[in-house]
């Protein structure tokens, strides 16, 4: 059996960079919306799954979140607005929405995918047993030297990626050839 599912995050991993950027300033890497389209004919279901604790603070929206990523050409959207100390259940590397969109939409999480270039996508993924990807774009290179050098917190010691790509096109071959 394939995957189900693709949950990949936004900023680092589709486009941005690792500093904050809201809906008007973020621009994909190149290629994305094509992976994105190469993804959903392979029958994915296709998630954007992003920490986004500036609306918290009332720096962005929620639908304009949204609206953003719906057009990049996402099937769903499962997005975080709290702040870390808030102590919600959504927020990576808690594993809430994982749980929701597996609930959601029918999904066994040990058939998806999830994409990123923080360890908390890393975790949140492990928790739940999806297969887990870490790109070296975003804060990618970072995580992958301070993974590799073993000087992370101790939980992201006992987990490691199911493969490590340059980017998110090298992060699509292998969903697409896996």
């Amino acid at each position: 059996m394939g995957f189900e599912a693709v949950f990949l995050d936004r900023d680092g991993t589709i486009g941005g960079s690792d500093k904050v950027e809201y809906p008007g300033e973020f621009e994909l890497f190149p290629n994305v919306s094509n992976l994105i389209h190469q993804l959903k004919k392979s029958n994915l279901l296709i998630c954007s799954f992003t920490n986004q604790p500036g609306i918290s603070l009332g720096e962005s929206t929620i639908d304009l979140f949204h609206e953003e990523l719906l057009g990049f050409g996402f099937d769903k959207i499962y997005l975080c607005p709290h702040q870390h100390h808030e102590g919600c259940s959504c927020r990576k590397p808690a594993t809430g929405m994982l749980e929701q969109a597996a609930k959601e939409n029918n999904l066994n999480l040990t058939n998806c995918v999830v994409v990123g270039d923080r360890w908390t996508d890393i975790i949140a993924a492990d928790e739940v047993g999806c297969k887990k990807i870490l790109v070296k774009t975003g804060s990618g290179k970072e995580t992958y030297t301070k993974y590799t050098n073993n000087q992370f917190f101790e939980r992201w010691a006992e987990v490691e990626p199911d493969f490590v790509a340059e980017d998110i096109n090298e992060a699509a071959e292998w969903i697409l050839s896996n």
